[in-house]
């Protein structure tokens, strides 16, 4: 048996630290058991923690439980037919609460969620029982939607005391020899996941039922991955080298971590010499992110983070000891605010480069010279039936709507030019038939006169062909004629003589 599982807590009394955190779940409990009901449970922090241990401890004081990992199954539809039928209706066997656990809520994300996110908002809804989520990261953007309606609690680190405390009873209710100073250090290479103490404990010690430093040379540090403002306390906070490019070890965008950064650079550095040195190791950070944008090349994001983390953390002459308030990047909520407004810039865009057959940029840079030409009510109007733009789409551009009186003047005005096209197009047709008809009759006429002067040319051939056998014939006559004559006359001679 995993020691995780034989030495889970059982109970609010068995989870070491936070005792803050216990009492408010303590009473969401009782107060969920005196038919009050409260908002949806979210247990937040890093892995280890106990999160989950808690959760099952809470449902130990209802009737029932149903548990589902979201990260595990994403899609709206398995959600709410594994979950969101149980959260509004009755149990099978009793009339009173079931508690609904949905684990890894931040691990729904990317192309492989499919509604998830929609379906627990949803269930967060519409539930009549009591919700417990968890999940590891607060500063998540996949919890933005669900954090506002749920009650946020914060699960701590355990202290490397308490880990090294509870390591100290199971070595000896498992019978480990164990060398403190190894206890010791193995509490502090968890860096408060308890969890990963006790699997490693179990791992090095369960056969050999003994556990020496050097044993802890044959199993790797946890790997410590911070969170945003983790890594910007400790940029701000310190100036050791070492410390900040440990720090910068994040499962996150660098890009978004330097947003963070400089927005609260001024928050902590107090001098304007440090300030502007600080903002200069950011613009070099941010040019070297779009190095490696522009040619794909990603070893440019080391020398950024170096710049960012390390050049950011130098430009301060000495550590502040005093408390800063930290906060995420007020750019992040202005694209929020102006998120409406970028949504109508790319409509409008990609309605004008269909139309004008130029890219969306080259639209959006035609936007003020429309601004002008939307003043005139007639042009504004004219531009708009074109472009197919709609009322919103208008007001991009002017203030206020384009004139009733206006609108009818021009569908009149198009009427009207409507009915004039149509004229000209009919009496271009009768014309274009009427040339038809006399190129037809004039194309007939030569081709009659074309006849008949083929007919008198063979006609003329005919009759000089006549004359000439006619010619041939006499000439041929008049020979024989000759010839006769000539024989005549010789017979003639010799009857003579």
């Amino acid at each position: 048996m995993r020691w995780t599982d034989k030495y889970r807590p059982k109970a609010f009394k068995d989870i070491i630290g936070n005792g803050k955190q216990k009492k408010e779940i303590e009473a969401w409990v009782e107060n969920w058991k005196n038919d009050i009901p409260q908002e949806c449970l979210l247990l937040i922090g890093p892995a280890g923690t106990g999160k989950t241990s808690i959760a099952h401890i809470i449902a130990s004081n209802f009737s029932e439980f149903i548990e589902l990992n979201a990260s595990d199954k994403r899609s709206y539809d398995i959600i709410m037919n594994t979950v969101g039928e149980s959260a509004t209706t009755q149990s099978l066997f009793s009339n009173e609460r079931k508690l609904i656990i949905l684990d890894e809520v931040d691990g729904i994300h990317g192309n492989d969620d499919r509604g998830g996110t929609r379906a627990i908002g949803k269930i967060i809804k519409t539930s009549h029982h009591p919700m417990v989520m968890t999940a590891n990261d607060f500063y998540s953007k996949r919890l933005t939607s669900i954090k506002p309606k749920c009650k946020v609690i914060k699960i701590n680190k355990v202290h490397t005391n308490s880990i090294n405390a509870l390591l100290k009873k199971i070595c000896k209710e498992e019978g480990v020899i164990a060398d403190p100073v190894a206890i010791k250090e193995l509490a502090k290479r968890s860096n408060g996941d308890m969890r990963s103490a006790l699997n490693t404990l179990q791992v090095i010690a369960d056969d050999s039922k003994k556990l020496e430093l050097s044993d802890l040379d044959t199993v790797s540090q946890k790997d410590n991955t911070n969170n945003i403002f983790d890594s910007v306390r400790r940029v701000l906070k310190s100036k050791s080298i070492d410390k900040i490019k440990k720090s910068m070890m994040l499962d996150e965008d660098p890009t978004l971590v330097m947003e963070y950064l400089a927005e609260n650079i001024p928050r902590e550095y107090e001098k304007p010499e440090e300030i502007k040195k600080a903002y200069e190791m950011i613009s070099e950070a941010d040019l070297y992110f779009g190095r490696a944008r522009s040619s794909r090349n990603y070893t440019y994001w080391r020398y950024a983070t170096d710049f960012m983390g390390i050049g950011v953390a130098l430009s301060k002459e000495e550590t502040y000891k005093k408390f800063t308030r930290l906060t995420g990047s007020m750019a992040f909520a202005l694209m929020g605010r102006t998120r409406g407004k970028r949504a109508l810039r790319d409509r409008i865009a990609e309605k004008m480069s269909k139309k004008l057959h130029v890219s969306n940029s080259v639209a959006i840079s035609m936007f003020p010279e429309l601004e002008i030409m939307f003043e005139n009510d007639e042009l504004a109007y004219e531009i708009a039936s074109y472009l197919d733009f709609d009322d919103d789409e208008i007001k991009r551009f002017r203030n206020r709507k384009i004139p009733k009186k206006v609108i009818k003047k021009m569908e009149k005005r198009k009427l009207e030019e409507k009915a004039k096209t149509k004229v000209f197009k009919e009496s271009s047709l009768n014309v274009a038939i009427e040339n038809k008809d006399k190129t037809e009759k004039t194309s007939q006429i030569e081709k009659n006169t074309e006849s008949e002067n083929l007919k008198k040319d063979k006609k003329k051939k005919y009759s000089v062909k006549s004359e000439n056998e006619n010619k041939n014939n006499n000439q041929k006559n008049t020979e024989n004629k000759d010839k006769k004559e000539k024989k005549e006359t010789a017979q003639k001679s010799l009857f003579n003589f």
